[in-house]
């Protein structure tokens, strides 16, 4: 099982400090870790976009191109892009550049996103808001097929004998699909043959399962073979030499995005006993020791089926120094332990 990190940038105001990261520290740190896995031997780095001040990311692919010149291995990925209220031509040349700046390193995950800051800024309607990503997937998966391509659809001007260029650095951009957990998402990603990410925020990663199933059985449908269907999860948690720390360092962090979320989409506010629940032997948290996190990892890879799991640890804006431990530990103590038992 491959492994891995995704991000947004988080820079809420530090909940023991009150401090607020700058957008370029948060930016320069970002790409300081990035650079990290890669050396450690981390397989995916994915950045997601949000257009908020609590978060520094609002364009993953200009970052990732950034981090492209300082990595040679790490696939880098958005983490979503949010297909809905992008152009699905300005994205595709934005990760063919990335492609090929990174020889073949790029990932473009689509997905609808969580949250819908981005509908107004773009001039999107929430009422179409299944219909634009229907359609928009349908063009980028297109764009990736057809050299020329000739297209129309409700949402855009038509294309007719178009090249979009520059085209990915091998014959395909590798797209995959990101969805928090509905049924008929992993049925159509199945169907089409495209990897799929799971967001998993709250709750155990074993819930997925049943998701991870219909997906391969609609893969196996549409007639994809099993080697070409791939499975990430995402998950949240934060690694220290010490469980006990490791535990004590997150709970502010993800108790700050707990209150935004309470106020911001009325998520009911959570206790310290939920939390010591959740962390409790990396339960649905990642949170814990190597040894905790590594045997949830496996745990979670035999029992779902995941190809790649990719955590995130800068929940909030965890301080830098802690989240590159965190990184230097899931790269040489963690990777380890499930490459053993994974392969």
């Amino acid at each position: 099982m491959e492994l891995g990190i995704y991000s947004f940038g988080d820079r809420h105001p530090d909940p023991i400090t009150g401090e607020q990261v700058s957008v370029a520290d948060a930016l320069a740190q970002t790409i300081e870790r990035i650079r990290l896995a890669d050396e450690l031997g981390l397989s995916f780095y994915g950045l997601g976009e949000h257009h908020l001040d609590q978060y520094a990311i609002s364009n993953p692919g200009t970052v990732l191109a950034a981090a492209a010149s300082v990595t040679e291995n790490i696939t880098l990925s958005s983490a979503v892009t949010v297909l809905s209220t992008e152009d699905p031509v300005r994205v595709y040349q934005q990760f063919t550049t990335l492609d090929q700046l990174s020889r073949g390193r790029a990932e473009l995950l689509a997905g609808r996103g969580s949250f819908t800051e981005s509908f107004p800024l773009f001039g999107a309607r929430l009422e179409d808001y299944d219909d634009l990503f229907d359609e928009k997937l349908a063009l980028l998966l297109h764009l990736d097929r057809q050299d020329p391509i000739t297209w129309s659809g409700k949402f855009r001007e038509p294309l007719d004998g178009v090249r979009v260029l520059p085209r990915p650095y091998r014959d395909r951009l590798r797209i995959s699909i990101g969805t928090g957990g509905n049924p008929e998402s992993s049925i159509r990603t199945g169907l089409l043959g495209l990897p799929v990410v799971y967001a998993v925020i709250g709750g155990q990663p074993e819930r997925f399962k049943p998701l991870v199933d219909l997906y391969r059985k609609a893969g196996e449908s549409g007639g994809h073979a099993p080697g070409d269907l791939h499975v990430t999860m995402g998950g949240i948690g934060l690694i220290a030499k010490n469980s006990q720390d490791a535990k004590e360092a997150f709970f502010p962090y993800w108790m700050e995005t707990m209150r935004y979320g309470s106020k911001a989409r009325g998520w009911p506010l959570p206790t310290r006993a939920h939390y010591d629940e959740y962390a409790k032997d990396a339960n649905s948290l990642f949170v814990g020791s190597p040894q905790e996190v590594a045997e949830r990892m496996i745990s979670v890879g035999k029992l779902v089926g995941a190809d790649r799991y990719a955590m995130q640890m800068d929940w909030s804006g965890v301080p830098h120094p802690v989240v590159m431990n965190a990184i230097e530990l899931l790269g040489t103590e963690v990777l380890p332990q499930v490459r053993a038992e994974l392969g």
